[in-house]
């Protein structure tokens, strides 16, 4: 699916985990996982130094409010990304545009129907996946990042930014997997 809308990116990124249950359960945790509860000594740094700057920038409005609960639905009806598609049981894919390369990042609202041909120059696009496929007698997994670049000056800006941050978005998906295959593996009595 991230093929459809991110076809030739600038940059992926995939991690891939073996989760002990069947393909159900690990899509339905993949569904239910709530990124606020992604945890870990580098995805805290990681987030808390990715949000100085625009915490400096809006020292005069008082602190942004911290969401106490995030789902792909909840990023869907709360911010600028949106699902972009979904293949029930097994794949969902969601995106955002904007320059978020920029110390304070500026998001761009585009549609899911018009997001695979959004190529307004000096803004980019993430796209976002989550996959599940059979593997032994569990599930694989996998946890895809694309990000496509609409023009040559963004594209040279990005390049610097993603030398930087690239091992931490790797270790925020590897801890997005972990909590993913934690909750499929062990799920708390209500979604039992």
């Amino acid at each position: 699916m991230a093929d459809r809308f991110a076809p030739k990116p600038a940059t992926t990124q995939a991690q891939h985990l073996i989760v002990n249950t069947d393909t159900a359960k690990a899509y339905r945790a993949v569904r239910e996982l709530d990124f606020t509860d992604i945890r870990g000594p580098i995805v805290g740094a990681a987030m808390w130094v990715r949000g100085l700057p625009e915490r400096w920038h809006n020292r005069k409005h008082g602190p942004p409010r911290e969401p106490t609960r995030m789902t792909l639905d909840d990023m869907e009806h709360g911010s600028d990304w949106v699902i972009l598609g979904e293949t029930s049981g097994s794949e969902i894919a969601a995106g955002v545009a904007g320059r978020f390369w920029k110390p304070v990042v500026q998001w761009h609202h585009v549609d899911a129907s018009e997001f695979a041909d959004f190529d307004e120059p000096g803004f980019g696009k993430i796209v976002m996946s989550f996959s599940v496929r059979p593997y032994g007698i569990g599930s694989l997994v996998s946890y895809d990042i694309r990000v496509s670049i609409n023009d040559t000056m963004s594209t040279a800006a990005f390049a610097v930014y993603w030398k930087t941050v690239s091992p931490f978005v790797a270790a925020i998906q590897r801890a997005t997997l972990r909590t993913i295959k934690a909750n499929a593996e062990h799920p708390a009595p209500e979604n039992a």
